[in-house]
């Protein structure tokens, strides 16, 4: 039986990098895009995935972040369409937003809270669940560490670091945790932003190599430090 591969995110250069080194291992694998629900009168950056675009093997998914029982109904559409799920690849690389904190909207700031914070919290706990189960499974957790905002940026951007970094503190906390439970846990971070495709490659080498070794690890990729 082949490896049943699942991927959650939003539509972004590192979630594409990831499922084109997917679509190069398996012939199907399940995924689940963050929508963006984000006002258009904003400053943001952002990415839109066209049907013709879309990975080769890609089973698409619907999610509502926000929703517990939407994590629930995902995974278990995941599990049905895979047969199962051997490996959950969550990629937190969340759109940037700037904005003067005076303008900053209240519906954007819910909307990141409830999409890329407090979802993320629904869908492991759900994956983390049928992994118990059964005893086996890799859980996968992938974000960019990069401050997103230099020091000459006019209009800085508030929430997408903000995401990030409490993904980041949620990936630390598993992978603390990690030893103790019989599923493997693992984590990894980049800093060279552009060579997203190497760094998708460097993952996937990562949980086929090492993961047996590696439990509870963070994976750390960039320009000096490919393997580490």
């Amino acid at each position: 039986m082949t490896r049943g591969i699942f991927i959650a995110g939003n539509d972004s250069t590192l979630s594409r990098a990831v499922e084109a080194e997917v679509s190069n291992r398996v012939e199907q694998f399940a995924s689940a895009l963050i929508p963006n629900r984000l006002l258009d009168g904003m400053t943001l950056t952002a990415e839109t995935r066209s049907n013709n675009e879309s990975s080769s093997g890609r089973i698409p998914l619907d999610w509502n972040p926000s929703s517990p029982i939407s994590a629930r109904t995902l995974v278990m559409a995941a599990e049905n369409r895979l047969e199962r799920i051997d490996e959950a690849i969550l990629v937190c690389s969340p759109p940037s937003i700037r904005s003067r904190p005076a303008k900053l909207p209240f519906s954007a700031v819910e909307i990141m809270v409830n999409d890329h914070i407090k979802g993320w919290l629904f869908l492991i706990k759900e994956l983390s669940a049928i992994f118990k189960e059964r005893g086996s499974g890799i859980l996968a957790l992938v974000y960019p560490d990069i401050n997103f905002n230099s020091t000459r940026d006019k209009i800085v951007d508030f929430l997408g670091p903000s995401s990030v970094a409490s993904f980041r503190a949620l990936t630390q906390g598993l992978l603390s945790a990690a030893h103790e439970d019989s599923y493997f846990t693992v984590g990894f971070s980049t800093s060279d932003i552009g060579n997203e495709a190497a760094f998708a490659s460097f993952i996937f080498k990562m949980i086929d190599d090492s993961i047996k070794r590696t439990n509870g690890k963070l994976h750390k990729f960039g320009k000096f430090n490919f393997f580490k």
